[in-house]
């Protein structure tokens, strides 16, 4: 599984908004300077994070966007499933499985099935919070 540009740049966006917010609306220009990203690439991404409810944002003078909930509400793995859809490593486990007619006698089925768990649970087990820290505590 590789996380795509899209979903490490909604996590740059999203930690960029928790660490300047300020009760106030966020110019994505500021953002865009801030962390080096393109201002049309954020704004393609603005939408799907607008529609989860994610942030929320104001147009004209004095407008941004703002996150909608404290940082340590917003999951890692959330995101990521918002961005780069299942995070499943492998077609025949995850979300939206189709059954596979090799199931019964498949050999590396509950490989993947666990690696799967791991892989959710452990970006589950992050906030934005956790990010905005230098390092994540790991133990």
């Amino acid at each position: 599984m590789m996380i795509s540009t899209r979903g490490r740049y909604a996590l740059r966006v999203l930690i960029d908004l928790a660490e300047h917010q300020n009760g106030k609306y966020i110019p994505m220009k500021e953002v865009a300077a801030r962390q080096d990203i393109s201002l049309s690439y954020i704004e393609r991404i603005l939408p799907v994070l607008t529609k989860a409810k994610l942030i929320e944002g104001l147009h004209g003078k004095g407008g941004g966007y703002q996150l909608t909930k404290s940082p340590e509400q917003y999951k890692v793995g959330d995101i990521l499933r918002l961005t780069e859809g299942d995070l499943a490593p492998v077609a025949c486990v995850g979300c939206d499985a189709k059954e596979c007619n090799r199931m019964d006698h498949c050999r590396t089925v509950s490989m993947w099935d666990r690696f799967y768990a791991m892989t959710n649970e452990y970006f589950d087990g992050i906030t934005l919070a956790d990010l905005m820290r230098s390092q994540l505590d790991l133990e």
